[in-house]
């Protein structure tokens, strides 16, 4: 009797415990079905070096990391016993610890704050900061966002960098929680902005009135500015009376600028604006503040690839060409001479009141070296100097330092052609030159190199229809080399040896043998002369045929020349007498 209770007993134990166990398993099924993948309050229980543990009524803690915490500027906030919203990704990890996401139960929170707002078409705000296929990411509240190219502005947008890293206003089109995915419109906004009654808003506005926008896009061009319901456009010539290269250089999306109303077309609903009509104009007195060839302090304000920009005592904006930054140095690009910000001294070279251009120097506040070698070194002095450059038409030549000559191909030798002498030079040797010329206002200094030896054509006539004596120094097939004078070289070609073509033979020319010639032409430049003793016969024929005889005559040629020749003879032979006598 006493087993059967026993037993009894011990069943209804076990009865007992099955229960209890399968009323906690039945519980955490409960807490599992509910709580995972949702947000749940949370007690902070400890705050470690870089963690934060968390109690949100489980059999562990979840730890999270502090920095899901904390604010933009590293701060916390976080104490003991304080309550927090948790997302619960699950409620037991490999190592029993509760995971908890402080980063994803805002996520979550902010999701469900956009839903509503998208149901009641709220406008959001939003950070574009990124570019993705086909448009751009939006940051909302930490939700990212897509923003879709179509859907940036109501007009074509070229550049999206000036929209970037603002607070802009967005629609929200789309949300899909499954695929975490939304797409926002910009252009929505603005479309909404459009709707107000502009011709309303037109009529209380006026030309010269001055008033308060907000820039609301910015082009290449300019920037539109929501005058309150209607946008006027800041042309980038009318922001300021220095020069901008790009509206974003003096002013931002989102900035609240005063402006000056200049021109409304109510037709076209167009508003023009002006920024620098709210100042004086600099110009007005600038004669008189400014006088051509004194030197003012200055301060570089802007840059572009032909010069720099520098605004001048008195508020004056000038232009430094780079061909007037440095007298010796061949600046390419300004930026190597000098940087924004750079105070300097520059002298005005130009001013242009009409057209509001004011010209500045910098190297003409230092000595001219080109002047300063000129006196030390006039027109003839004889010089070394090492090559700096050849090129197609001469030789550079370093005259000192920072100072380059040029020798021109038809100052490089007497006798040579200019294209084969230059051939025999090279980068780096140094040679003797003599100064030509100088041209300082262009910064020149012309060289010579055959300058240095006098000119071996001397004091002979090259005049075209002269007759010069030359001297046999070769023969080929195609005529024959002569020298004029003291060994300046010529050639006479085969057809031009003679009026007899079989006397046209360059091969009956002696080396050595003294030729008369007549000069066909004689080119200075190139120092080429052509010759011809055809020509020279054919001259001597007619003078005797004018001199002796005619055509009528009867006489023959031969008779006519014999004539001249002997005539010739009988006064050679009495000028002889004559010598002899004395």
């Amino acid at each position: 009797m006493s087993n059967i209770t026993e037993t009894q007993q011990n069943s209804s134990a076990q009865d007992s415990v099955t229960k209890e166990f399968a009323k906690l398993l039945e519980e955490s099924f409960e807490i599992n079905q509910v709580n995972e993948g949702k947000i749940v309050k949370g007690t902070v229980i400890s705050i470690e070096s870089d963690l934060v543990i968390v109690d949100v009524g489980l059999k562990t803690e979840g730890r999270i990391s502090l920095s899901e915490f904390s604010s933009n500027d590293g701060s916390h906030g976080l104490t003991i016993g304080d309550q927090v919203d948790v997302y619960l990704e699950r409620i037991e990890n490999a190592l029993g610890d509760a995971v908890l996401s402080r980063d994803k139960a805002k996520r979550e929170e902010n999701w469900v704050k956009l839903e509503e707002d998208q149901k009641n078409n709220v406008i959001v705000e939003g950070i574009i900061n990124g570019k993705v296929r086909g448009g751009f990411t939006v940051d909302i509240d930490g939700t990212q966002a897509f923003l879709p190219g179509s859907q940036v502005d109501i007009r074509p947008v070229k550049d999206i960098r000036p929209f970037m890293n603002t607070p802009q206003s967005f629609h929200i089109l789309k949300m899909d929680k499954k695929r975490g995915n939304i797409v926002v419109s910009r252009k929505s906004v603005l479309s909404d902005n459009n709707s107000i009654d502009k011709s309303e808003i037109l009529n209380n506005l006026s030309e010269g009135q001055e008033i308060e926008g907000i820039v609301k896009n910015i082009t290449d061009y300019g920037a539109f500015v929501d005058l309150g319901g209607v946008d006027g456009l800041l042309h980038v010539t009318d922001i300021s009376w220095k020069r901008i290269n790009k509206p974003s250089e003096a002013i931002n999306i989102g900035d609240k600028i005063k402006v000056k109303i200049l021109k409304i077309i109510k037709e076209d609903m167009k508003i023009s604006l002006g920024m620098k009509q709210l100042l004086d104009d600099p110009w007005l007195d600038s004669e008189s503040k400014y006088i051509v060839g004194n030197k003012y302090k200055g301060l570089v304000t802007n840059m572009a690839d032909y010069g720099a920009f520098v605004e001048v005592d008195g508020g004056l904006e000038g232009l430094v060409h780079v061909s007037e930054m440095s007298w010796v140095s061949k600046i390419q690009k300004p930026e190597n001479y000098v940087s924004i910000g750079d105070e300097l001294e520059v002298m005005v070279l130009e001013i242009d009141t009409d057209k509001k251009r004011l010209s500045l120097g910098i190297k003409q506040c230092v000595d001219n070296p080109w002047e300063n070698f000129a006196q030390k070194n006039p027109i003839g002095t004889n010089l070394k100097g090492n090559i700096q450059n050849i090129t197609d038409f001469g030789i550079f030549v370093q005259v000192e330092e920072g100072l380059d000559g040029l020798v021109h191909l038809s100052d490089i030798d007497w006798k040579v052609p200019g294209d084969v002498a230059i051939k025999e030079y090279s980068v780096g040797q140094e040679i003797d030159a003599q100064i030509l010329d100088f041209e300082i206002d262009k910064e020149r200094i012309s060289l010579g190199i055959k300058q240095l030896v006098d000119d071996p054509i001397g004091d002979v006539n090259l005049k075209k229809g002269s007759v010069v004596t030359c001297t046999v120094i070769n023969s080929d097939k195609g005529g024959i080399d002569v020298e004029i004078g003291e060994g300046f070289p010529a050639f006479i070609k085969r057809n031009d040896l003679s009026m007899d073509k079989s006397e046209q033979d360059p091969s009956r020319f002696e080396v050595g043998q003294k030729v008369d010639a007549k000069i066909i032409s004689f080119d200075r430049k190139s120092r080429k002369v052509t010759l011809s003793i055809k020509a020279l016969q054919i001259s001597d024929e007619k003078e005797a045929i004018k001199q002796y005889g005619s055509k009528d005559s009867g006489a023959s040629l031969g008779d006519i020349l014999g004539e001249a020749f002997d005539k010739n003879s009988e006064t050679q032979d009495d000028e002889i007498t004559e010598d002899n006598k004395e």
